[in-house]
């Protein structure tokens, strides 16, 4: 196993940073990053990032928007929020959505720190009630990345600005995610300590738990390719915002699995194109194979359930119902 101490404050080299040790350093069983981005929102990979942003506010400020690879809802970081990383081999045949494992390094720290953390709901970690960690997942390959962004003693005023889309935005374009009650973790704790100190006690429990683990350090032949990606993707317009869908339907739903956004174009009374985002979960990220195969269904409830029942939706919506993804299409 190797650690990884990423001094980079830059998200979108951060988040190309990631990508990197997670299809590239296949050879490492296990892969813990620790890093802290400047302001930035990142998205989740199904998102549509206008929706989820007060743009013009985020542009006034300088505060960064990159899209991650990973699923779920988007986040504010600055420079006192603390992020995690664990990258490990998955079993196929097992590949599910345990955020609450991968949630322990983060619980335990603060457990030691005498604070009483819980994993919660979904995909947090929660102080008395109060979310302080949101998690997502990715997989690739039989490879399953974890990350988790820590709320340390970050500015939430500005979190609460930078994630507050206006009223004729969000009528306009869709629902935005449900924002949680949110708190810091630097209050709760009896002896104060800075974001560093923080992450050096997270770093020192993974040592404890992993005692073979070793750092790794980047070649420059890796940091190049690290940059070329970051300007390539996580550097790019077209990655990050993309252009909205012009659809003549419109629809929104939310499930105990995630919020659903879907865009429908019709043509003769059969779907045209359809086009699905939001804050769900899944193994296969890139849904196209999924949205082909709903073309040229009946823009009925009976045809798309018949249609939808004969896929497995499972590596494309976790934790989704065949009725529950049929309602999100057409009532």
């Amino acid at each position: 196993m190797i650690y990884i101490v990423n001094k980079s404050n830059k998200p979108d080299f951060n988040i190309s940073l990631e990508e990197y040790c997670f299809k590239n350093l296949t050879q490492y069983g296990k892969i813990f990053i620790l890093w802290i981005n400047e302001p930035s929102i990142i998205v989740g990979k199904n998102q549509n990032t206008q929706v989820e942003i007060n743009e013009k506010y985020v542009k006034e400020n300088g505060i960064h928007v990159v899209r991650r690879i990973s699923g779920g809802g988007a986040v504010y970081h600055d420079l006192n929020n603390l992020n995690y990383t664990i990258i490990s081999n998955e079993d196929s045949e097992s590949r599910t959505f345990d955020f609450k494992a991968f949630s322990e390094p983060v619980i335990q720290t603060l457990k030691e720190l005498g604070v009483d953390a819980e994993f919660s709901g979904r995909n947090d970690i929660t102080i008395e009630g109060k979310k302080i960690s949101g998690n997502a997942q990715a997989y690739i390959e039989g490879r399953v990345m974890h990350h988790g962004c820590i709320l340390f003693d970050v500015d939430l005023t500005v979190l609460q600005k930078a994630l507050e889309t206006s009223s004729e935005v969000v009528e306009a374009k869709g629902v935005k995610s449900v924002r949680s009650r949110v708190d810091n973790i630097l209050p709760n704790l009896p002896e104060k300590i800075t974001v560093t100190e923080f992450a050096n006690k997270i770093l020192e429990q993974m040592k404890r738990k992993y005692p073979e683990m070793v750092e790794y350090k980047f070649s420059e032949n890796e940091l190049l390719e690290i940059e070329k990606r970051r300007k390539e993707k996580f550097g790019n317009w077209e990655w990050n915002y993309g252009s909205n869908p012009v659809a003549e339907i419109v629809r929104n739903r939310r499930y105990p699995g995630g919020k659903i956004q879907v865009f429908i174009n019709t043509k003769k009374g059969l779907i045209d194109d359809i086009t699905f985002f939001g804050t769900f979960f899944g193994v296969k990220s890139d849904l196209t194979d999924f949205q082909n195969r709903l073309k040229g269904i009946k823009y009925e409830k009976e045809d798309v359930f018949k249609a939808i029942k004969d896929i497995d939706i499972t590596p494309y919506f976790a934790g989704f119902s065949t009725e529950e993804l049929t309602d999100a299409i057409v009532d």
